[in-house]
């Protein structure tokens, strides 16, 4: 049941979706013209909500997917929080200020080994990324549901199990960026954040009710996070579940990591929560620092990793143990399996021989 102040901001959401559903009309017609890129496929990771779907964890599997078909990719992403504008192709002297915390994080994820750029324009940043990097054999918008201006060859559209779209609202009565009959420009549909055993009844009635925007034949997967052992970002000895953590975050969904936490052991004395993309203060972490007690460590986030080794802050953080937890992607049931087969038809043609 919509709650009373989501009651009193519907009229405005629904100025706001007629307003999207004009734009989404007008690159429908071709009125608005889209670009496509004929030398390589073009995949497409987004949603229809605001923060908070797993866009990243599911960006370094499809990534990490290419790698294992002898497939050379590169991820594009607006590089949202940057100081910076207009295309950037990320370096190993590049910060989170530079290029935004995510694209740091898959930069380092994968060891500066796959290429990683930046454009708020994602056609002009395709062009250039393909100019100055002519080996690359598939690119990867990160978080481009909405872009409208680039033609993907397949799109990936994210939706929470604990906040699906299918029950949302659009800005600012609820969280949708459009109205959920966006879903029907996906090629699949992939329910994230589940619990990993899922029955297959409850898969049935989420499947049903995504149909009910998305088209008929577009499959629905569903996926869970995996947490990893602590990788250290600064010297100190390694946290065993049971030992006395603090928690920092600063991303949009904490919970699901918090309760991985205390059901895995530690005891989480303290949870300095804070908004997504925050760029962390000397003054916040000074704070956090003179609450550690002797043999207690600090856990994070790999994002929020990534802008704790700003330089601002980077003295600071080195005097404290710190640790992030890896997260990676398990699909359920045969979805692994079933997303394989929908994506190996595009990369036919575009073989490593």
């Amino acid at each position: 049941m919509p709650s009373f102040l989501t009651l009193l901001l519907l009229p405005a959401s629904w100025l706001y979706a007629g307003v999207m559903a004009v734009r989404n009309w007008l690159y429908r017609t071709g009125l608005k013209p889209r670009t496509s890129f004929a030398q390589v496929p073009v995949l497409n990771v987004g949603n229809l909500r605001v923060g908070g779907t797993g866009k990243t964890p599911h960006v370094a599997w499809l990534v990490t997917w290419l790698q294992s078909r002898e497939q050379r990719p590169a991820l594009l992403s607006r590089g949202y929080g940057r100081a910076t504008r207009g295309y950037r192709l990320a370096t190993a002297a590049d910060s989170a200020a530079t290029i935004g915390d995510e694209p740091l994080q898959q930069f380092r994820h994968f060891a500066e080994q796959v290429p990683v750029a930046v454009s708020e324009d994602r056609v002009a940043g395709i062009r250039q990324l393909l100019a100055q990097q002519p080996a690359v054999t598939a690119i990867v918008l990160d978080d481009a549901y909405q872009h409208r201006r680039v033609q993907p060859a397949f799109t990936m559209l994210l939706t929470e199990q604990a906040r699906p779209f299918y029950e949302d609202y659009v800005l600012p009565a609820g969280r949708l960026r459009e109205s959920r009959a966006g879903a029907v420009r996906a090629d699949v549909v992939v329910v994230t954040k589940c619990a990993p055993q899922l029955s297959a009844t409850i898969r049935q009635e989420i499947t049903r009710r995504i149909r009910r925007y998305a088209r008929p034949s577009v499959p629905v997967l569903f996926s869970c996070y995996e947490y990893g052992a602590p990788v250290p970002v600064t010297a100190g000895p390694l946290q065993l579940p049971g030992a006395e953590v603090v928690l920092l975050t600063g991303i949009a969904q904490p919970g699901p990591l918090l309760e991985h936490l205390r059901a895995a052991g530690y005891r989480v004395v303290h949870h300095a929560s804070f908004p997504d993309h925050h760029v962390f203060q000397a003054e916040e972490l000074h704070q956090l620092a003179a609450q550690l007690r002797p043999g207690q460590s600090v856990l994070t986030t790999q994002k929020d990793a990534a802008r704790l080794l700003e330089p601002a802050v980077a003295a600071i953080v080195a005097a404290m143990p710190v640790f992030y937890i890896p997260i990676e992607v398990r699909f359920l049931a045969d979805g692994e399996t079933r997303l394989a087969e929908l994506l190996t038809p595009y990369f036919q043609p575009y073989a490593v021989v």
